[in-house]
């Protein structure tokens, strides 16, 4: 069930990665992110309701699930919606494979878990691998003057997706389920994202692409529906630590994608990030190299 849930993840944000660009332009960022809260938020809740699995909670349950929805569902991707607007996919990719490493440190300050020194080298190998997949892009943003402001939303969206994990922890070691804290935790967020909405007078503009809705039904369902009770699952079992390690594989199938529909030419530069990339999959899953020098031995 694990190695299903995390194969689960990448496959479903590696396609999410190449829908979010369509969720950009006419229409406000803050608005898009409301509408595909408010989506995922009804068929989840419906879900759990229909299938009777909505959990019993508590007070300061729900105190958290406030949070959960406001870090994850909410200004997580404020953030990183705001961020692709003016800089490429592949940076933004880079940015937010640091979730590995946000984790790791975050855990430490929240839970005490010490990470370990595989953790780290995971999440080094992860970032290096992507920047020389994305070797181009990372070019053509640096002789355009890459824009700060919008390189900063990227780590705050980063950032703010690591907490909601910590929040995420905190409901397993509580024994609260997914489902459950997915639910509510969506409402909360497009409630927050409502009050942003009237705070800052961001208009219910709407696009009438079928790009559009296509690509917001398939982020609502897919992506926050599924992608999320995956992601979060796997959280409970395996750690926030090694879990987040799918945002830095994900990448590799909006890469693999684009092979197929976008002619994407693999250079010497993309294959070796590649490899340094499954290496630290590989360190992440538990593979332990130094047998190899054993064997030898």
């Amino acid at each position: 069930m694990t190695q299903f849930l995390y194969l689960s993840t990448i496959l479903i944000w590696g396609t999410t990665w190449i829908a979010i660009p369509f969720q950009l332009g006419e229409v406000p960022v803050l608005t898009s992110v409301f509408y595909r809260f408010a989506l995922a938020a009804a068929i989840m809740l419906s879900l759990v309701l229909v299938s009777r699995r909505l959990q019993a909670t508590s007070k300061q349950d729900h105190g958290f699930m406030v949070l959960q929805g406001m870090c994850l569902f909410s200004l997580n991707f404020v953030c990183v919606y705001t961020a692709g607007l003016a800089i490429s996919s592949g940076l933004l990719a880079v940015i937010f494979s640091a979730s590995t490493l946000f984790n790791a440190v975050n855990n430490r300050i929240f839970w005490g878990e010490q990470p370990t020194p595989a953790v780290f080298a995971a999440g080094v190998l992860g970032i290096i691998g992507l920047s020389l997949m994305f070797w181009p892009e990372l070019e053509a943003d640096a002789d355009k003057g890459a824009d700060l402001a919008s390189i900063g939303f990227a780590f705050l969206g980063t950032f703010f997706f690591s907490l909601g994990n910590m929040i995420a922890v905190r409901h397993n070691k509580k024994g609260l389920k997914p489902f459950t804290s997915n639910a509510y935790a969506m409402i909360y967020g497009t409630l927050f994202l409502a009050a942003l909405l009237v705070i800052t007078e961001t208009p219910l503009a709407w696009d009438s692409r079928p790009q559009y809705l296509g690509s917001l039904f398939y982020l609502a369902i897919i992506g926050s529906v599924a992608g999320f009770t995956a992601y979060l699952s796997l959280v409970g079992r395996i750690g926030a630590n090694k879990a987040a390690y799918a945002t830095v594989m994900f990448p590799i199938v909006a890469l693999a994608l684009s092979t197929v529909f976008e002619g994407y030419v693999w250079t010497l530069s993309s294959v070796s990030g590649l490899v340094l990339v499954l290496l630290g999959n590989g360190l992440i899953l538990g593979l332990k190299l130094p047998f190899i020098i054993r064997a030898k031995n």
